[in-house]
């Protein structure tokens, strides 16, 4: 049997982090405030941003894919501002409003990001990574774990 390919495991990867987010806001519509859902989806979306930026973008990126990794890299250091924010409103026990207003914004940022990187970056992942690449990312989205205090070049653009 086959792996599935890296790119459909990233695409993947983007559907459960937005389905975290979502389940997260509509529980807390609902009164219930679970932290753990959103932490968990906020740990899970860095990690995703740490493989992309350590195996996927920097083979791509010497192959000429130049400016949609520049436009990656900058919407990264976005959505991690605004996890930032998020976790920085749930250590403070913000209101449900500001909770739900700041995961709005981050699925849209998710929504902008993912329409641009999943046709024009993900392909590339398929096809334009040495072998030996394309195994550590495989293995890292198996089973890897993003390093403490790890921040996206972004972060503090």
């Amino acid at each position: 049997m086959t792996s599935p390919a890296l790119s459909d495991v990233l695409t993947r990867e983007h559907r459960e982090i937005d389905a975290a987010i979502e389940t997260f806001i509509e529980k807390l519509d609902r009164g219930s405030l679970q932290p753990e859902l959103l932490t968990g989806a906020l740990e899970a979306l860095r990690r995703h941003i740490y493989a992309e930026e350590i195996f996927l973008f920097p083979p791509i990126r010497e192959a000429g894919v130049v400016m949609p990794v520049f436009v990656m890299l900058r919407e990264h250091g976005e959505l991690w501002r605004t996890m930032d924010a998020l976790a920085d409103l749930l250590a403070e026990g913000s209101d449900s409003a500001r909770l739900t207003e700041t995961c709005a914004q981050l699925l849209d940022q998710l929504h902008q990001h993912n329409s641009k990187e999943e046709p024009v970056i993900y392909p590339n992942a398929d096809t334009g990574l040495p072998p030996h690449t394309s195994a550590e990312l495989t293995r890292f989205l198996e089973s890897g774990r993003t390093p403490d205090g790890w921040v996206c070049q972004q972060a503090g653009a």
